[in-house]
């Protein structure tokens, strides 16, 4: 008698997909009360990004917490868009805001990380940023929060995009410039 073949755990999925951080920020609990008590549903709002500069959110409602995250994981697919960063920081120090939410980013140097809490944190991690510091202004309601970072990603441009527009060179500060270029100066002055 032979014994049936086991599948082996170790294959990866064939999608050709990448990798992407997916973080819930807040799960809203809401009550409607009926006639034989109260029904209850759920918000989520959920942060989808490649860690790459495409970043997005979604608010997912449903009876039960997994289909409302599973919902605001795709609808945050949906709406992701593309951010400006300078190697792992802001190219300059912007202000966003939505609805009541405001909030403050500006660059940061190396090795500082993510000066940031709650929802903006969770934004500027799924965009692939790792030095920043921040300040919520406004409203600390997590969607008007999570809004507002992106409006202030969103409008951020880089040296070279302000460059192309002005027709003109124009520099950032030196710690929001590229790796590659240092190193390529050090190899030149040693030969």
């Amino acid at each position: 008698m032979k014994k049936p073949a086991q599948k082996s755990g170790t294959q990866l999925p064939e999608d050709n997909e990448p990798e992407l951080f997916e973080k819930v920020v807040h799960i809203n609990r809401c009550a409607k009360v009926v006639k034989g008590g109260r029904r209850f549903s759920f918000a989520a709002l959920v942060v989808v990004g490649d860690q790459e500069g495409n970043v997005g959110f979604g608010y997912g409602k449903a009876q039960m917490v997994p289909d409302a995250i599973r919902k605001g994981t795709d609808q945050a697919k949906k709406a992701m868009q593309k951010v400006s960063i300078s190697g792992d920081t802001l190219p300059h120090p912007v202000l966003g805001s939505h609805d009541g939410g405001k909030v403050m980013l500006r660059p940061a140097r190396q090795g500082t990380g993510i000066i940031a809490g709650g929802g903006v944190r969770a934004v500027l991690e799924a965009a692939g940023v790792k030095n920043v510091l921040s300040k919520s202004l406004g409203s600390n309601n997590q969607l008007s929060v999570v809004s507002a970072t992106l409006d202030g990603l969103l409008q951020l441009r880089t040296a070279k995009q302000i460059s192309e527009i002005r027709g003109e060179t124009v520099f950032g500060p030196t710690f929001t410039e590229e790796k590659t270029q240092p190193s390529a100066s050090l190899e030149t002055a040693s030969q």
